[in-house]
C-alpha cells in the first residue's frame, strides 16, 4: 500500500500595513475610533470629535482606511493637537516646574505619594514601599515530634 501524501497549503493571509500616525502603529484588527486611543494624548471622547470632525465612520476598522483618509487623519492630528513626545515633554515640565518651586504638589512628586488628595492610610500601600502580608487563619501549628 502506498501511502498518500498530503501536502497542505498554508491560508493566504491578507497582509496590509499598520497605519503609521504620530510615529505609532496603530492596530488595524480594531475600530479607527479605539485605534486612535494608541496614540499619546488622544482618549475616547477626543478620537471620537476628531473622526466627526473628519467625517469619517467610527466603526470602520482601521485596515479598511484608504490612504488618503490616514494622510487626513494624520495632518489633522499633527497640525491640531499635541500628541507624543511634545505631550510627555509638556507634563515632564509641568511637574519639574511644581517640584523647583516647592509646591505642596510637587514635594507629593518627589516623595512619589498620592499628588491629588487621595488618603494613604489605607491605601497606597505599594506607593509607599508598606507592603502587607496578610495572615490566613493564624500561624501553622508547630511540626509535631515523631
Amino acid at each position: 500500500m502506498q501511502k498518500e501524501s498530503k501536502t497542505q497549503t498554508a491560508p493566504r493571509i491578507k497582509i496590509t500595513k499598520m497605519p503609521r500616525i504620530a510615529g505609532v502603529n496603530i492596530p488595524e484588527n480594531k475600530r479607527i475610533e479605539i485605534a486612535l486611543t494608541y496614540i499619546y494624548g488622544i482618549g475616547n471622547s477626543l478620537s471620537k470629535k476628531i473622526l466627526t470632525e473628519l467625517k469619517i465612520d467610527v466603526n470602520k476598522k482601521a485596515s479598511v482606511l484608504t490612504p488618503e483618509e490616514v494622510n487626513i487623519l494624520k495632518d489633522f492630528i499633527e497640525k491640531n493637537h499635541k500628541i507624543e513626545g511634545d505631550l510627555r515633554r509638556q507634563v515632564m515640565l509641568n511637574v519639574k516646574r511644581l517640584k523647583d518651586i516647592g509646591a505642596w504638589r510637587g514635594l507629593r512628586h518627589i516623595k512619589g505619594l498620592p499628588v491629588r488628595g487621595q488618603r494613604t492610610k489605607t491605601n497606597n500601600r505599594t506607593v509607599r514601599g508598606n507592603v502587607r502580608k496578610t495572615m490566613g487563619s493564624g500561624r501553622k501549628p508547630a511540626a509535631a515530634p515523631t
